[in-house]
């Protein structure tokens, strides 16, 4: 099941914010008026009963510097924008989450429950009353992780030269590879990327590329190149394919990783991280410079994670198609413990799907199959996230995987860009992509090289 791993514009894992698309003008005829109460206390007010909902789901986005269009920290930022609000939680159009709620449980599952619905459409009919400031919970100390959303990192590390770039056109790819530096290998329980320029990265992933790796060896180290600024066939080949470990991903409202009970990823020493940058023009010329931050664990952990993929770059989409189906097998060459899934597709994607295909003899010698379904979601190329199952699925070598995407080319997809071409795969968002990523625990001492051995 590798493939693919360097050629995808990610937008990753999970966010539990109130949203990007609150910006928009919203017309709140459709909140219908709370229930009267007879006690006017049980009115919900900001310090009390919606500031504790803020912290837990909106203001990791919803703060300065960050993703979203406004900040959701203080009264007065959030009064402005309380009809907003309960309209986007009343349709559950925030936070956002895709998951068909019928299919699987999720330990990110960010979603609001009916009370805390409840409570901010109440707020909002009710006028978006303040309350006493000496009812709300203790503030968020973001600036105490220097606004990193996991802890102060043990350290950071920082592409070393700023990519440039224009103001308008396409991007090509660009890579930079930052060694290390490590002596000793290093077992990473958190990371998080963090862009210079977030409105122009559409995606960053960071790979681990291991001493012994031949990958990109001819590329410079510590300065931004591209597929076009290698002279050999054999380098351009690498800028557009991998087999390396991911570290972690990003993309506008993905989420750190961060791994427990015995959990982590691991750098051996020796390792380059080399960032893979996917970037988008805005009308104003500008830079970046993505760096990203990890804590290590404590102790040597019991399993290490690795991320695998589900790949298919071999479709054509029709033109004009609503419901097209693209799908990917594999079975595990080794025992896995399966923990969490990051489907893929660009602005064509409508569905998405992982499943476990189960086969059995029948009384005919024959084999019947029997799919059991493990995430279904409703694809959103804006909200690209990951889904971390709340129980993880311990698998046996052999288990078949099954990921199936559906792409809508039709003019009833708004995002379509053009519903008369036929499309394949690429790496702008005008191509489409098929990757179906998911996260796996194995045993502290197989890397992925030796995990494919099959025994």
């Amino acid at each position: 099941m590798t493939g693919r791993a360097s050629k995808f514009g990610v937008a990753v894992s999970v966010c539990v914010a109130a949203g990007l698309t609150l910006a928009i003008s919203v017309l709140v005829a459709a909140i219908p008026r709370a229930r009267a109460q007879s006690n006017a206390t049980l009115t919900p007010t900001f310090y009390r009963d919606v500031t504790p909902i803020l912290q837990q789901h909106c203001q990791s986005c919803h703060r300065p510097g960050q993703v979203a269009p406004m900040s959701l920290i203080t009264y007065d930022e959030t009064k402005s924008q309380a009809l907003a609000v309960a309209t986007a939680a009343k349709n559950r159009a925030m936070p956002p989450w895709f998951a068909d709620p019928h299919v699987g449980l999720f330990a990110n599952d960010p979603s609001l429950t009916p009370r805390e619905i409840e409570t901010l459409v109440g707020w909002a009919n009710a006028g978006a009353p303040s309350g006493d400031s000496h009812d709300a919970p203790a503030p968020v100390d973001w600036a105490a992780t220097g606004n990193w959303r996991i802890a102060p990192p043990d350290l950071v590390v920082t592409m070393p030269k700023p990519v440039e770039l224009p103001a308008d056109g396409e991007v090509e790819y660009t890579y930079e590879i930052v060694p290390s530096g490590f002596t000793e290998g290093k077992w990473v329980q958190m990371s998080e990327v963090r862009p210079w320029s977030p409105e122009n990265v559409h995606h960053a992933v960071v790979y681990v590329r291991p001493p012994d790796s031949k990958w990109l060896r001819h590329a410079p180290v510590g300065v931004p190149f591209t597929a076009s600024d290698m002279t050999d066939e054999a380098d351009r080949h690498d800028t557009h394919w991998t087999d390396s470990d991911i570290l972690l991903v990003y993309a506008p409202g993905s989420s750190p990783d961060n791994w427990q009970g015995g959990l982590a990823k691991f750098v051996p020493a020796g390792s380059d991280l080399v960032f893979q940058m996917h970037y988008t023009t805005n009308g104003h010329a500008g830079s970046d410079q993505t760096s990203v931050g990890l804590i290590f664990a404590k102790q040597t952990p019991t399993q290490r994670v690795l991320t695998l993929q589900l790949t298919n770059d071999h479709f054509v989409i029709p033109p004009g198609a609503p419901e097209y189906r693209v799908e990917a097998r594999g079975t595990l060459p080794n025992d896995a413990t399966l923990l969490s899934f990051f489907p893929h597709m660009h602005l064509r994607g409508k569905r998405f799907e992982y499943n476990l295909i189960h086969r059995e003899k029948n009384s005919d010698a024959r084999q019947d199959q029997e799919v059991e379904t493990l995430l279904d979601v409703h694809y959103h190329f804006h909200w690209q996230m990951s889904y971390r199952l709340a129980e993880p699925r311990s698998l046996k070598a052999g288990a078949e995987l099954q990921a199936v995407a559906w792409f809508d080319n039709s003019r009833d997809n708004p995002h379509n860009p053009d519903p008369e071409a036929a499309v394949r795969w690429g790496e702008q968002t005008y191509d489409e992509m098929m990757i179906g990523f998911f996260d796996v625990a194995v045993a502290a001492n197989l890397d992925k090289k030796n995990y494919f051995i099959r025994h």
